[in-house]
């Protein structure tokens, strides 16, 4: 009876998003916004699409700009743009026309308080042509560096052993 029921409600679900997707004239159909944004003439053409950071220092500079231009006939929309973890944090134009030839950029930050190696990437939703598009971010930071130990003292250690007293 379970699969009975499970069958007629994807009969019906079906039915249900069929008639959906018709409407207006008989048999004509909606275009819905996505739809709408994969059918666009827009390209997103990147100068890079991964930058190796080599070696960063703990805590230095884990930034970089990712220069784009819209080699696309129509305007170009980024709806959405994220880092692969939270530590990689990208900011992007959000929402705004980028008329085609105009170029601008996504910056990328990594979060350089994590000594090793990584690989990190971006996923960029727009209307292009190609909708999802995927840049990379790689390198390694170094350890954090290490204070040199003080006695209770507060004497640096130079190393030496004391003398003996005799």
């Amino acid at each position: 009876m379970k699969k009975k029921n499970s069958t007629f409600s994807a009969v019906i679900l079906s039915a249900v998003l069929m008639q959906a997707q018709t409407g207006g004239k008989a048999g004509e159909k909606i275009v819905t916004p996505v739809q709408q944004a994969v059918t666009s003439n827009a390209e997103m053409s990147f100068e890079k699409d991964v930058h190796d950071f080599g070696t960063i220092e703990y805590a230095g500079n884990g930034s970089y700009e990712f220069k784009f231009k819209n080699t696309g006939t129509e305007p170009l929309i980024i709806t959405d743009a994220k880092g692969s973890c939270g530590c990689t944090v990208p900011t992007y134009p959000k929402n705004i026309p980028i008329k085609p030839g105009e170029t601008q950029a996504i910056k990328v930050t990594y979060d350089t308080k994590r000594p090793g190696n990584f690989t990190k990437t971006v996923t960029i939703h727009s209307n292009a042509k190609t909708p999802e598009k995927v840049i990379t971010i790689k390198g390694m930071v170094q350890a954090a560096p290490t204070e040199e130990a003080f006695p209770a003292n507060g004497k640096k250690d130079d190393g030496a052993t004391p003398l003996e007293k005799h």
